[in-house]
């Protein structure tokens, strides 16, 4: 018997935000991600009502998804001050420091706050940024 097969398996990772289109195009123009069937922006500005909801993305081979729930309100995390911590943060890998820094160039034009610049740590370069949402997320060399 697999034992596997007794557990739950994550499907998404859920952020809360004020505005479920802005933050989801935000992550599928910086991951490369797709939207779900059914999920896309409406053509022409016509209305976007799953955009004042709930949105997916996915990658295209699959795996674990991330959502965007609308709220009425949102405290943006102050971190790495104290005050509202992080609570969740996404971690996104690259596979050298070019890659980071090109990485680190996309987020900030699509609105991205660096809140960390550890790119010259031997050990574990990163940066860590946050989303328009104020969501804290990461991206780090790793070699896998």
């Amino acid at each position: 018997m697999d034992p596997i097969g007794h557990h739950p398996r994550l499907s998404l990772v859920v952020l809360d935000t004020t505005d479920a289109r802005e933050l989801a195009e935000f992550y599928r123009a910086l991951l490369g991600w797709e939207y779900r069937a059914g999920d896309e922006p409406p053509v022409g500005g016509a209305d976007d009502p799953r955009g004042r909801e709930w949105l997916v993305l996915r990658h295209p081979a699959g795996g674990v998804g991330v959502a965007f729930q609308q709220v009425e309100h949102l405290e943006p995390s102050t971190w790495p001050e104290h005050g509202v911590p992080q609570q969740l943060h996404l971690d996104c890998t690259v596979g050298d420091r070019h890659e980071l820094d090109s990485a680190g160039e996309l987020a900030l034009g699509l609105g991205a706050r660096l809140l960390l610049d550890r790119a010259d740590d031997p050990d574990e370069a990163l940066r860590v940024y946050a989303d328009p949402a104020g969501h804290p997320f990461c991206i780090f060399v790793a070699a896998d």
